[in-house]
């Protein structure tokens, strides 16, 4: 085992620090806000989304602040270097051997990306969290929604604190690429998508391989292994479908039909399964459907959007969206990013695009590609006309110059949203 930490020493910060990557300060005031907590600090989301990278700036943050190098153990299961944890006892093994080896005293502070890789993991997570004899903080990552569910739901009840992670947001994108927040650049942002290493690759022939590697690890490692899946054409077609038709009302019987059309067999339950699959992975998200008059959640049809819409643009590019369904694709994962819980919205023949909760606030929201056609901007402010709540109204578009508000009614430019967003 001393042989093993050995090896694992570069990826560690006791004789300095690895690459940190761009600062994802939103995220680091997060967990920095829980850092007296003894809560267990979950990360999770979409693989690629810079995890990784969030948990060793925050490492850097906290030997800055004084805490001992070798009070932070990383640990990263995608790394074959760390191939000798494949089972809960092979991680207590190493915590022991760590604290005999290198006499920890105090505090340490335990980071395992990509946890859900180690056989039975619940057990000795559930087991330190509990360990009164030792003091160590758990930080740890996941590419799937389903590591918070059952078992682990039980055993850490009330006891872990999770945090979802985006692709980079419009202020990262530009923060980034060191570009000024403007309309040709939220344009370029809304095309190229968010996700951190696209941003260093040179050109779409590039970012396309990318891209479809990055596709194919997430359905054939995280969800064909991961769940015997047979029928591998058919869980890519079913993610086609959903990606090439995001931000429309979808029902699971259209899908059949459609795949019937093709000649292509399939039934309700195992679509159902896949596309639960596929949002498992955060690769996709499911909105609801609200009722606005009785202020509940609706069954059937609802609608799904993608996690960065570099998959639409740059894999799934022949079904052209125009720009208005790629900008309410981009402003529900905005508002995903800020805490919004977000559903659409409707009341009576009425549909409003969104509507954002979080805390005391609500926000209603329409999506636009420009108020400049009047049959449109009279087609968007009427969606609001059935609403006689005093909750704020938004309409956010293209715009470069938005209308001054009418009727209680704000006009706000995309590029411009984040910075909203962060000040409620």
């Amino acid at each position: 085992m001393i042989d093993n930490i050995q090896s694992i020493a570069r990826y560690n910060f006791w004789d300095g620090a690895p690459k940190l990557g761009f600062l994802r300060s939103n995220y680091l005031k997060k967990l920095i806000s829980f850092e007296q907590s003894s809560l267990i600090k979950v990360l999770v989301g979409q693989r690629r989304v810079g995890k990784s990278f969030i948990l060793r700036q925050y490492i850097d943050h906290l030997i800055k602040s004084g805490v001992e190098a070798r009070n932070t153990l990383y640990i990263n299961l995608e790394y074959t270097n760390f191939e000798f944890i494949s089972t809960h006892t092979d991680l207590a093994n190493l915590i022991d051997t760590y604290f005999d080896e290198f006499k920890i005293k105090g505090k340490l502070h335990l980071f395992i990306d990509e946890v859900q890789r180690i056989d039975q993991w619940e057990k000795i997570i559930n087991s330190l969290s509990q360990d009164y004899t030792r003091d160590i903080a758990i930080y740890i990552t996941g590419s799937n929604s389903e590591m918070l569910s059952g078992e682990l739901s039980s055993l850490l009840s009330g006891r872990y604190v999770k945090f979802t992670v985006f692709p980079f947001s419009f202020d990262e994108y530009v923060g980034f690429n060191s570009i000024e927040k403007s309309r040709a650049n939220y344009i370029d942002y809304l095309q190229n998508g968010g996700l951190p290493e696209l941003s260093n690759l040179p050109n779409e022939e590039t970012k396309r391989f990318y891209l479809v590697a990055l596709q194919d690890t997430i359905l054939l490692r995280d969800i064909v292994q991961r769940y015997q899946i047979k029928d591998t054409g058919l869980l890519l077609d079913i993610f086609s479908y959903l990606v090439n038709n995001f931000s429309t009302l979808f029902s699971i019987n259209n899908v059949i039909n459609y795949f019937g059309s093709k000649n292509r067999k399939t039934n309700y339950e195992t679509v159902s399964k896949y596309i639960q699959y596929l949002q498992n992975t955060f690769i996709i998200h499911k909105c609801e459907r609200f009722d606005l008059k009785g202020k509940e959640l609706l069954g059937g049809n609802v609608k799904y959007y993608v996690n960065d819409l570099a998959f639409k643009n740059l894999l799934f590019s022949g079904n052209t969206h125009g720009q208005g369904y790629l900008l309410e694709n981009l402003v529900y994962i905005t508002l995903l990013n800020h805490g919004f819980q977000t559903y659409v919205g409707t009341m009576r023949d009425k549909e409003i695009d969104f509507v954002a909760i979080k805390n005391d606030v609500t926000i209603y929201i329409q999506v636009t590609y420009s108020l400049e056609d009047d049959s449109t901007a009279k087609r968007e402010y009427s969606a609001f006309s059935s609403i006689k709540d005093h909750y704020e109204k938004w309409i956010v578009s293209l715009d470069d110059i938005p209308k001054k508000i009418q009727n209680g009614i704000r006009n706000v430019v995309a590029w411009e949203l984040d910075d909203l967003l962060d000040r409620l």
